[in-house]
């Protein structure tokens, strides 16, 4: 596999299967952490191939090629963070909260998620909506508290919070259904 900071200069330079090599590389994380703002498949494509197509327009603004994907995860959450506005102003005409959560439990994503993956998506959907995306961006992706609190316009105390409040949350909840298995 070529360098990433290889890859990323020639991107910089016009060259669109260095970018595609790139985008490839960077799936899973795109996928996992607009899985964990929005929960829809629809959505989810929207805002990665928004994504996309700004990180393509961008390239040549990206200052430092070892930040591209802390730079890509940027432009992502800005994209699920437009779409997730938009829908929720939709929303609050259509249908009730309780309604929508069970509309878009998509059931392909599910059976696509295997063993510890699907654990942990199912753990991050107890979390609140604040710390799901922290806690996919930290333990999913391994990103560093820093860079969380940079991509997502946070102090760093914020993001250290949440993510104790969420382990918090979590182990509750792991051991209320370790009481109820019983």
């Amino acid at each position: 596999m070529e360098k990433m900071e290889h890859l990323v200069q020639m991107a910089r330079k016009g060259d669109t299967d260095a970018f595609v090599k790139l985008i490839e590389n960077s799936q899973d994380t795109l996928k996992r952490v607009s899985f964990a703002w929005l929960k829809n498949e629809n959505d989810v494509a929207d805002a990665i191939q928004d994504t996309i197509l700004d990180a393509f327009a961008n390239i040549r603004q990206l200052k430092k090629a070892e930040y591209f994907k802390t730079w890509l995860v940027k432009i992502l959450i800005n994209n699920c963070t437009r779409i997730y506005r938009k829908n929720r102003k939709l929303l609050q005409f259509e249908v009730s909260a309780d309604r929508f959560q069970k509309e878009n439990r998509t059931d392909a994503v599910r059976e696509e998620a295997v063993g510890a993956e699907l654990e942990f998506f199912d753990l991050l959907k107890i979390l609140p909506e604040d710390s799901r995306v922290i806690f996919q961006m930290y333990f999913g992706e391994q990103f560093t508290i820093a860079e969380i609190a940079e991509i997502l316009h946070m102090k760093e105390n914020t993001v250290k919070s949440r993510i104790h409040r969420g382990k918090t949350q979590l182990r509750k909840q792991i051991e209320k259904e370790n009481r109820r298995a019983k």
